[in-house]
Order: structure tokens, then sequence, then C-alpha cells
């Protein structure tokens, strides 16, 4: 059994979607297909994600709603027509969309999530349908068949009981189609995972299901050791192990969702990435263990921006039992996650995603903090971008650190903060969102580039 997942930009439109059926044809051990709503045709087109959003805030002011809704239609309409599907399944697809757009909108969130999710559900649908009219037995299986969520306000993520639900899939004789990002609650309310999470979806059903493999289809043919828009030609990645790809994925590597790894990590289900448009590429394998060069400690660089610093000294921290846990729960109590803790000895900095943070919980904070925990000093910086140096070799090679912090002098830029995880695996830099790039070719120059003699 193996377990294969198309992002958007896969299944973004006939052509695409022919090339997907071609790859379940080549192997018939691939029996479970997971899909993501259609993505960009072309550089400068609109993922259906978003147009669906566009059409879930035009419902929510009384705008345009049937000319937005049409659009969604459309989509859906000229893909189905190239494929050569009957126009039945563009009417169910309708009637789906109709029900979604026009039902109660008293909860907002709940409102848009179940718009967002009708991409991925109803592009399964037509790929399916797709697939039963070239002769591939397949059929459609809705996340309400034993894809069980949390209730909110929790981050959304799988309970227990999912993984014997779907672990019925193996008896299936169809070929399976699977919409991502989404589920359902015990009570039946359909939440999302976060954006990209149609990886996550996948995992599951890997994991679910015991498979031999789970497959990530994108567009690229593999996993690259920096950003290819960023650094001219990077290293492509041949094996990472999951740790690793945690790190970069966490910090920016777009390629595969960072909470994706989590249940298959706990079987040792080995991940490929693979490049629909070129399938015969072996991709970059996902493993639990692989052989470590000497060479190069360093598999890969990352970068991230979007952070804040929160910003707490006071005289003595160090001696005052509870101070960090106090501080946390502050931040707890406005449902925010952190990220990074680096500390001294009267100073603590709190890095957090600052999309996470209002100026009116930003004002709450700050006078909390002064008010209970009687700091000296409190405040939050913003733009600030993380860059990530992941690698299993680094824990034994010595004046790692130096050479990365040598590197991004040379920039002229300043190194805001530094934080090593007890792992060893990561080294993460805290840089100015401004000099970012220009930090990130640096490093890369500085681990990548041959040496020369």
């Amino acid at each position: 059994m193996i377990v294969c997942k198309f992002g958007g930009t896969s299944v973004a439109n006939a052509e695409q979607i022919k090339k997907v059926a071609n790859i379940v044809k080549s192997n018939p051990d691939r029996r479970i297909v997971v899909v993501s709503a259609p993505g960009k045709r072309f550089g400068d087109d609109i993922k259906v994600t978003d147009l669906l959003i566009d059409l879930a805030n035009a419902a929510l002011k009384n705008g345009n709603v049937e000319g937005k809704l049409q659009s969604v239609i459309n989509r859906f309409k000229e893909i189905a027509d190239d494929l050569g599907v009957d126009h039945s399944i563009i009417d169910i697809i309708t009637q789906d969309l109709r029900e979604r757009v026009y039902s109660d909108k008293n909860d907002i969130d709940l409102f848009v999530d179940n718009l967002k999710a009708s991409g991925e559900d109803n592009n399964a649908k037509l790929v399916a349908a797709y697939f039963n009219t070239i002769g591939l037995k397949a059929k459609y299986v809705s996340p309400l068949e034993g894809l069980v969520l949390n209730d909110r306000p929790e981050r959304t993520y799988a309970l227990p009981e999912t993984y014997e639900n779907l672990k019925k899939l193996n008896d299936v004789e169809e070929i399976i189609v699977f919409p991502g990002f989404f589920g359902y609650t015990k009570d039946g309310t359909l939440r999302t995972f976060d954006r990209g999470g149609s990886d996550i979806t996948g995992s599951i059903l890997a994991a679910a299901v015991n498979a031999e493999l789970y497959e990530n289809f994108t567009d690229v043919d593999c996993v690259f050791s920096a950003n290819p828009k960023v650094v001219q030609e990077p290293v492509g990645i041949e094996e990472i192990t999951y740790r690793e790809m945690r790190e970069l994925s966490y910090s920016g590597f777009s390629v595969f969702h960072d909470e994706a790894l989590m249940p298959v990590f706990k079987l040792g289900i080995p991940v490929t990435v693979k490049n629909t448009n070129n399938p015969s590429a072996p991709g970059t394998k996902i493993l639990s263990t692989r052989a470590i060069s000497s060479s190069r400690p360093v598999i890969g660089i990352s970068a991230d921006s979007g952070f804040s610093t929160l910003y707490v000294s006071k005289y003595l921290m160090n001696r005052e039992i509870g101070f960090g846990r106090k501080l946390l729960h502050i931040i707890e109590d406005e449902h925010i996650s952190y990220d990074h803790t680096p500390s001294g000895v009267d100073d603590i900095s709190v890095i957090i995603r600052s999309n996470q943070i209002t100026p009116e919980a930003e004002e709450r904070i700050v006078k909390r903090v002064k008010e209970e925990l009687h700091a000296d000093d409190v405040y939050f910086r913003h733009g600030f971008s993380m860059i990530v140096i992941v690698g299993e070799g680094m824990r034994n090679n010595t004046g790692l650190a130096a050479r990365a912090a040598s590197a991004i002098s040379r920039t002229g830029s300043n190194i805001e903060m530094i934080n090593q995880g007890s792992s060893e695996v990561s080294l993460v830099f805290g840089v100015l969102s401004e000099v970012e790039n220009q930090v990130l070719t640096a490093l890369y120059e500085e681990f990548f580039t041959p040496i020369t003699v």
C-alpha cells in the first residue's frame, strides 16, 4: 500500500490531473490518493482556495456572491470539460458550493472553514470521477468517514480514534480519492488544518493503513538545501531524516508542511518527495536515519520571516523560582504559542510568530508582565527573521557556530538572537527581516560552496 498526496500545482488543471492518473496507473500499490484544491496554473493565476476565501468574504459582507461563486464553479467546469468528465459532476459541485455559501454565518470562522474546504472536497470528487472514466476504478471517500478532529479553540489535530477508523480503507478494492486539509469533530463540525494541511491528511492516512511508503508529489524534483528563489542552483537533498525535515519545514521550507511528519514518524514509514511533472526523478527520501557525511555536517539552511520578540529584564531573575513559568502563562492566556526562549542571567526573550499578536494583546501582555512579575524592563520588537542551519552531523562537528557567525558578520548584518536546541540538530539565528536573503546566501556559501585549493 502506497499513499500518495498531490499538491495544488499537481491538480491545477486537466493536463496536470492526467499526469496524476498516469502516476497512479504506473504502480498498482498506489491505492490511496490525497488531493489538494486546484492551485495556480501559471504565475499570476489565483488558487481556488483564494477564490473561496474571496467568496466567503463577499458572502459575509453582502458583496457580489453570485459572480464570485460562478468564478469557482467555472474553474471546476473548465477542468471537467478538458478531462471529458460528464457534467453531472459539475451539478454536484455546484449544489455543494451553493449549500455552503448560503449556510449559517453566525460563526464566521466555521463558515469560512467550511467554504475553504470545498476546494479539496470537490476536487476529490472530480478526480475520482475522471479516474473512473479512464478505467481506474476509484471511489471518493469523505473525511466524515473517520478523520476525527479535536474541538476548538485548540489548534487542529487528529484524535487517536482516527487511525482505527481509517484502518478499514485497507479493505477497499477501488483506488481511494480522499480530500486533504480538513476533517470533522465528533459532533460533525468541519475543521481545517493550517494552510498546506493536505500534507497532514496524507500522513494520517499513511499511518492509519500502515503504508509501506508515503509519496508527497509537488512541483520540484527534490527538496533543496536552500530556497532556490534566493540561492542560485542549491544542492538537492537525496536523503534526510524526519527530524531534519521537521526543522527545515518549520522554519520556511514550503515544500512540506511542518506538522505532517508526526504520524509517519511514529511508525517509521518512509516518505518520498517527488515531482508530478518529472515522476522518474528519484526525489528526496525522508527516513528515520541516514548516513552522515563528515565533510558536510549541514544538510539544509532555511529562513522564515514574521517573528516578534518579547524582551523581559529583571535583576536577579535567575533567583526567582517560577518566573519563566509565570511569564509563559501570561502568554498562554492570550492563546499564543512561542517558538524560542533564549535567556541570560537577568533577561529572557520569547520569540513569537507575529501573526498571533494583536496590538491589544501586546498591550495586555506588557502591562501584566510589569504588574505581576515586577519586571524592570519589558517591550516587544517586531520584524525579525529566523535563519535555521540544520544537520544531524552538527553535533559531532566543532566550530560550526563560529563559522556561521563569521559568515553573517561578513554581510555586515547584526545577529539579534542565537539559539541551539539540546538535540544539536539545528542552530537558529535571529536577524532583521530586511537582511534575511543576504544572510541566507552567505550561510549557504559558507557550508555548501566547495573548497578550492
